[in-house]
């Protein structure tokens, strides 16, 4: 498996934020938003992980996850910024635009370091993302847990035609 064979990338969001995205025709970066005015309708980050995103320059990226699971969503449901979350299955193409970056962690956790494209395919578990294994398996499911943190960064903003599941709720 290589990054050219990856099929699908998420993003999370609550459903209340779909109509926002089909209005303004993608997904956008929180600096973006910021520059249109626009105020979102559920958040996924808190005060504490936007100012992080903006201290490493963050904000400038729309978060892409590898699966359809990740460790900040499940603390915005936890926490109440999501209600109802859906996770939005983003075309791959996003991959080949400038300056995507990758992180093999959450991205604003402190000391994570943030990689370039080239330097992320020795990074990625691809075995344990795309294989079919024992995930009863300690350290298989460590594995996968650890591979479910990671996050791709794409510069700036995601068209819709780049979303393949965008529902009308």
């Amino acid at each position: 498996m290589t990054i050219a064979n990856i099929p699908k990338l998420y993003h999370f969001t609550d459903r209340r934020n779909l109509a926002s995205i089909r209005e303004r025709g993608g997904l956008y970066s929180l600096v973006k938003l910021n520059e249109m005015g626009v105020q979102i309708a559920a958040p996924g980050g808190n005060d504490w992980s936007h100012e992080a995103d903006a201290g490493k320059g963050l904000d400038n990226f729309v978060h892409l996850c590898f699966r359809n699971t990740h460790p900040m969503e499940f603390r915005a449901r936890e926490e109440g910024r999501i209600a109802d979350s859906i996770f939005l299955h983003v075309h791959p193409e996003v991959l080949e635009r400038e300056g995507v970056m990758f992180t093999a962690d959450v991205s604003n956790k402190a000391g994570v370091p943030i990689h370039s494209l080239e330097e992320a395919k020795d990074l990625i578990d691809f075995e344990v993302l795309y294989t079919r294994t024992d995930w009863r398996d300690p350290q298989i499911k460590e594995r996968l847990l650890q591979a479910e943190k990671c996050e791709i960064l794409v510069p700036d903003f995601i068209p819709l035609e780049l979303i393949r599941n965008l529902p009308n709720g």
